[in-house]
């Protein structure tokens, strides 16, 4: 039978805190049993709660009754113990615990509530299928590593108000039941009971508000905002999360960075204690793509693309030259010292990863003995073959992986190839944490499916002033004002200057393929507050979630929600999404085709 906690029933202490500073004071302590060890006339009890464990100790001094209830104790069991603080004998130290030199002799205890046996460890040491863990999942979050990673989410989002507000920010929520708006991805209807046939979406960012409480004339506005995306899910993708949303009047786009590096700066040291330089380095969208095939690129490792079209535009491999013609190039990267490691089969895997992501081969060089091994070397003369050696600056020992074809396959394919590299052959740095600021996107992005030009970013951000003349004659010249922030490969932050003259926002628009009664229907509320006086201004949106992930050290965004989706984007635990009551469908004149 259940205890019950009375008024008398004071929680002094969390496990965690009791040190020898307590020691020969009354404490009360309050957790779950980690375990209990029976010694016979001695018994032992790991109380756990979310700062860490506390021993608990019973003798045959201890009362009767007090050491029958911690006979009876199991795991999970949830008690409340009334002792005090002893250190433990020299042989009983535990140094890996902070509580380790301490242990609470009891006098009292309750037996708030018995637990059945969990279906796995609540431990570290021993991990569960993902399915299990996520089903049982506020089990999961009993986990000492979850608790750290939640707390650290808890600390960053206490930071980031704290450094916005000290910079003069104000938090305002803006509505969750919006109009849908272009954003990149598909939006979470919600259908309306009064307005029949009509639907609100749920914001996959709060981006049109947010520059209305600019117009608003409110300057600097702050909210960590939950946005929601119907997209396929990756380990740092999620169909809902939260980032720090910000705007700024009156500012430029050095100004927003300077402002989101400072609270980087400061999380990192209040967090990691590790003091970070500013400014980040910069490299624009061209740049990045030219050395390391991606937008985001990790920094931590070398292994740089390297464009040899050059040596090879004129050779006889039809499979080079052909791609130089074409108006594409002919690319590699070099893993230094890598040939024993990467055998034929490994590469073999290698090429099947590249077509996977759209090149149409891989060709490569693997230098074990005095001669190397070119799997394209008799396509070429002895000089062709010396000349891409040399642009590559391949060596004996080495492994070089080439791709021909358009640039925007080869790029992202060689980067994608990189980051495999980097991980496979141990290339990464332990502890570093590498930030950069990639510029100057791309305004436009050609859309094969459709046919047209998309916006990149979203269609509310500022061309650099330069492109504005070729707007409409070559979109695809056009740099925005927009800028990333990537720590180690990860996107953390999106952000840009924004338009504010509403004839140049309508330009935007046509170019983008709406009609003036698209921009009307979507746009009109927006366009027409551009109207009334509009301040320039721009902000960002940072992933709270990615970033608690990077500095928790985690390997998912799983790790830093406690009750995540996976990737069908359900969740296990509740079993959402779930078929809805048939009268909330009639309230809404839904019908459901074929269970659908």
């Amino acid at each position: 039978m259940a205890e019950f906690l009375t008024a008398q029933d004071k929680r002094t202490h969390y496990c965690g805190t009791v040190t020898e500073q307590d020691i020969g004071k009354t404490v009360s302590v309050m957790g779950w049993v980690q375990r209990q060890r029976d010694l016979g006339a001695l018994i032992f009890i790991d109380l756990r709660d979310r700062t860490g464990l506390l021993q608990l100790a019973f003798d045959d001094s201890t009362d009767k009754a007090i050491f029958d209830k911690a006979f009876s104790c199991r795991a999970e069991y949830v008690i409340a113990v009334h002792g005090t603080v002893r250190a433990r004998g020299e042989g009983a130290i535990n140094p890996n615990l902070k509580t380790g030199k301490v242990e609470v002799y009891v006098t009292e205890m309750k037996i708030l509530s018995a637990a059945q046996t969990p279906p796995f460890e609540i431990s570290d040491s021993k991990r569960v299928k993902d399915e299990t863990a996520l089903k049982y999942r506020y089990l999961d979050l009993r986990r000492p590593e979850l608790q750290r990673n939640i707390r650290m989410r808890h600390e960053l989002a206490r930071v980031a108000r704290e450094y916005y507000y000290e910079n003069g920010f104000m938090e305002i929520e803006t509505p969750m039941m919006i109009k849908a708006t272009p954003e990149g991805a598909r939006d979470y209807l919600v259908p309306s009971r009064v307005h029949k046939g009509s639907f609100y979406a749920l914001p996959q960012s709060p981006q049109i508000y947010k520059q209305l409480l600019m117009l608003s004339g409110f300057d600097r506005y702050i909210q960590l905002a939950r946005c929601f995306r119907d997209e396929d899910l990756r380990a740092d993708r999620q169909p809902e999360f939260t980032q720090i949303d910000l705007e700024m009047s009156f500012a430029t786009q050095e100004d927003i960075m300077e402002m989101n590096e400072g609270f980087i700066v400061r999380a990192f040291r209040e967090l990691l204690g590790i003091e970070l330089k500013t400014p980040f380095p910069r490299m624009t969208y061209g740049e990045a793509m030219e050395r390391f095939g991606s937008d985001k690129p990790d920094t931590r490792f070398g292994m740089e693309i390297i464009d040899i079209s050059k040596a090879v535009k004129d050779c006889g491999f039809a499979v080079f030259s052909g791609a130089c013609a074409n108006g594409g190039s002919v690319r590699g990267i070099v893993a230094k010292g890598a040939a024993a490691t990467l055998s034929r089969k490994e590469i073999d895997k290698l090429t099947e990863h590249a077509k996977g992501i759209g090149a149409k081969g891989l060709a490569y060089i693997r230098w074990v003995e005095d001669t190397p091994n070119m799997s394209f070397a008799k396509f070429l003369t002895e000089e062709e073959q010396k000349a891409v050696i040399a642009a590559l600056g391949v060596e004996k020992g080495d492994v070089a992986l080439i791709v021909a074809d358009k640039n925007r396959v080869v790029l992202p394919t060689l980067g994608a190839l990189r980051n495999l590299l980097g991980k496979k052959l141990e290339l990464i740095p332990e502890g570093a944490f590498n930030f950069l600021w990639i510029t100057e996107f791309p305004f436009f992005e050609w859309n094969e499916e459709t046919g047209t030009w998309d916006a990149m970013h979203h269609p509310f951000t500022m061309p650099m002033e330069e492109c504005l003349p070729t707007l409409e004659s070559d979109p695809g010249s056009v740099r925005a004002k927009a800028y990333d922030m990537v720590l180690n490969g990860t996107e953390l932050l999106s952000g840009s200057i924004r338009i504010t003259d509403w004839q140049l926002q309508e330009k935007m628009f046509a170019a983008l393929g709406l009609t003036a009664e698209d921009i009307e229907r979507k746009f009109g509320f927006l366009v027409d507050a551009y109207k009334y006086g509009a301040p320039p201004h721009g902000g960002s949106g940072m992933g709270l979630d990615r970033l608690a992930m990077v500095m928790a050290g985690a390997d998912s965004l799983r790790d830093v929600i406690a009750f995540p989706k996976v990737q069908n984007a359900s969740e296990l635990m509740s079993g959402c999404p779930a078929p809805a009551d048939p009268k909330a469908l009639a309230d809404l004149s839904i019908t459901v085709i074929d269970g659908e």
